[in-house]
This record gives structure tokens, sequence and C-alpha cells, in this order.
């Protein structure tokens, strides 16, 4: 089919994508009504995919295959997600937001532009003409996509399980996936998006090779920005008088997944330097008062 705006989708899928989280903004904005948040992003990822995939008309193998592999993802956290936030009630996240349009709207905008950069690799590949035969990177990423989303998958679903039973009220996670990760659902999230891009390298040429900002941005947010740190520093304030939760937290890798044994033995420069275990995730944590 012809090309749309332009040959890679770029300005089609920017289009798309800021019509679609404006049109939820409204709805936050005007209804007070917060609980689309994190379904309008993911489910903005599944619209991408799908209409570049039929707009090129192409239909690639490899288009196919990156294309369900981003759908199987979005529509299952998006539902997830939805179907957390409409038990659990309102998102505090938009505590402070919700009487400030202002701030509404950057988070909004920001979304937009995390969905679109994050969906650069899939994005160009159905733009794309090029047809290579299946490479080893195909394997290797759907391979790390299977990993990814195996993690992110179990990691919701027991700490949901977790949260919901009435003995575990007032407790961190500490079960199943999170014995190895303090943050085991977004390493499955880094872990896949990196897959999808590594996937993506047999039609890449030239500046395609940008598209590798789209897990590089998706790594920085979630270990400088909204993920990690917002997550460590609600935890400590909770939990950081409690001496079981300090002996989790240093043997427990913040990201990737590690017996505890053998992350606790490492040495502090080794854990920063490798494994993310940054000082200011514990800037929070109190000095005394040990429980």
């Amino acid at each position: 089919m012809a090309t749309v705006l332009d040959s890679h989708f770029l300005a089609l899928t920017a289009i798309v994508t800021l019509g679609y989280q404006i049109f939820f903004f409204i709805i936050t904005a005007l209804l007070k009504f917060d609980k689309v948040t994190d379904f309008a992003g993911s489910t903005n990822f599944v619209i991408i995919a799908v209409l570049t995939l039929i707009i090129k008309g192409s239909w690639h193998f490899r288009q196919v295959v990156l294309t369900s592999l981003v759908v199987i993802w979005g529509l299952r956290l998006a539902i997830f997600l939805l179907m957390r936030i409409l038990q659990w009630g309102e998102d505090r996240r938009f505590d402070e937001m919700r009487s400030n349009l202002g701030k509404l709207a950057v988070f909004w905008i920001f979304q937009a532009v995390w969905v679109w950069t994050v969906s650069l690799p899939v994005t160009v590949v159905n733009a794309s003409d090029r047809d290579p035969s299946v490479r080893a990177e195909d394997i290797i990423g759907w391979i790390m996509w299977s990993v990814g989303i195996s993690f992110e998958a179990a990691a919701d679903q027991q700490k949901l399980s977790f949260k919901n039973s009435p003995e575990n009220r007032g407790k961190w996670c500490n079960v199943g996936v999170w014995k190895y990760s303090r943050h085991p659902n977004y390493f499955g999230e880094i872990f896949l998006w990196w897959g999808i891009f590594v996937a993506s390298t047999p039609i890449l040429e030239g500046a395609e090779w940008l598209v590798i900002l789209g897990p590089i941005f998706l790594t920085l947010l979630l270990l400088f920005v909204s993920g990690l740190p917002l997550l460590e520093e609600s935890a400590d304030k909770k939990f950081g008088n409690v001496a079981a939760y300090r002996i989790y937290k240093e043997t427990t890798s913040p990201l990737i997944p590690l017996p505890q044994s053998a992350y606790g033995n490492l040495p502090l420069w080794f854990k920063a330097i490798f494994l993310f275990e940054f000082p200011f995730y514990s800037r929070s944590l109190p000095q005394e008062g040990l429980n």
C-alpha cells in the first residue's frame, strides 16, 4: 500500500499516539476518572503495531511475528492493569494531579512520548520493504521476549495474589520471582522490549539503527524516573524501620533476578556498577529505629 506521511510511519504513529492520548486526557480531566490511564498506554502500543502492519500491507513473516508479540504483551498488560485498578480504586499517582490540569497534561504528553519512542523498533520493521530470511537475531529476540513476558506476567500475578491475601496486609511482596528481584515485572518489561529490538535488527540499515532509542528510553525511564526510584522510596518509607525488610533489600537484586545468597555476598561497588543498585534507591531508608 502507499506510504502514509513518511516512509517509516514516524509522523503517522506520532499523530495517532498524540490523538489517542489526548482523547483519554480529556476523559480524565472532565470526568476526574483516572482508571483508564494504564489501559490507554498499553493499548496504544497495540494500535500502533497493528495499524502500521495493515497500512504497509507487506505481511512479511518478521512483521507479523513482532506485531503479534506487541499485541500479546499490550493486551495482557492492559487487561491486567485495568482489572487491578478497578479492584483497588483510585490511582494514587494522580492524587496531586486531579486538581492541576497542567500537571495532568504533562503526564499524558509524556505517556505519548513513551509509547511512540518505545514502539520505534516494530514501527520501522513494519514500514520496511526488506525481508531477509529468519536469522539468529530473530530467534534470540523472540526468546528474550518470551523470558521477559513470562517474568512480567508471573510477577504481576504473584504480587496481586499476595496483596489480596488478608494475612499479607501491611507486608512487602517477597514470594515467587520477588525473592530474586525487587522489581521482576520491570525486569521483564525491559528485557522483552530489548528482545523486540534485537529481533528487528536484521532489517535495519543506516539511521534506522536509531530505533535502539526505544529500549534505551524505557530502561532509563524505569531505572531513573518513574519506575524503581518511586517504588523504592515508597517501600522504604513504609517498611524502612523493619529489620526483615532491610535484610530483604540488602540481599535481593533491584532488577536482574539473582539468588539472594549470591547477591547478598557481592560487594557494593559491583552491585552499583553491574546490577543497578544505585545509592539513591536508599535515600529514603531510615538510618535508625529498627523493629
